[in-house]
C-alpha cells in the first residue's frame, strides 16, 4: 500500500509539472520565426535570380534587333543614294518589324521569368508562414498535449 501511495503520488507531481514545463513555448516561436526567415530569404533569392535573368535575355534581344535594324537602315539609305526608293523603304520596313518582333519576344520571356519568380517567392513565403503559424502556440507537443488544432 504505501509503495502505491509512493507511486501515485510521483505520478502526480509528474503529471503537473510537464504541463507547466509544455507551455513555456517561446523556443518553438523562435524556431518558426527562423525557418520563416530562411524560407522567405530563399523565395526572394530565386526571385532576384530570375528577373535578372530575364532582364539579361531581354536586353540582349533588344540589342539584337537595334543592331539589325541599323543594318538594314544602312542598306535602305545605300538603296535611296542608288535612287532605288522602293527597296529602301521596303527595307526600312522589314529593319522595324524585326526589331519589333524581337523587343515583344524579349518582354514575353522577361514576363515569364517574372511570373515564375513571383510564383517562387509566394510559394516560399506562404510556406513559410504556416510552419511558423504551426510552431506558434507552443510546436507540435504543445498542440499534442493541449488537444489544439
Amino acid at each position: 500500500m504505501k509503495k502505491a501511495i509512493v507511486i501515485g503520488l510521483g505520478i502526480l507531481a509528474l503529471s503537473s509539472t510537464v504541463p507547466a514545463m509544455a507551455r513555456d513555448y517561446r523556443h518553438f516561436d523562435r524556431r518558426g520565426d527562423r525557418i520563416d526567415a530562411r524560407l522567405d530569404r530563399r523565395g526572394d533569392r530565386i526571385n532576384n535570380h530570375l528577373d535578372a535573368r530575364g532582364n539579361r535575355i531581354n536586353e540582349r534581344l533588344d540589342a539584337k534587333g537595334e543592331r539589325i535594324n541599323d543594318r538594314l537602315d544602312a542598306l535602305a539609305a545605300k538603296a535611296r543614294a542608288e535612287g532605288k526608293n522602293r527597296l529602301a523603304e521596303q527595307l526600312d520596313r522589314k529593319g522595324d518589324r524585326i526589331e519589333a518582333e524581337l523587343d515583344r519576344r524579349g518582354d514575353r520571356i522577361e514576363d515569364r521569368y517574372d511570373n515564375r519568380g513571383d510564383r517562387a517567392d509566394r510559394w516560399y513565403d506562404n510556406r513559410g508562414d504556416r510552419i511558423n503559424s504551426r510552431f506558434d502556440n507552443g510546436g507540435f507537443f504543445n498542440r499534442w498535449w493541449w488537444g489544439r488544432n
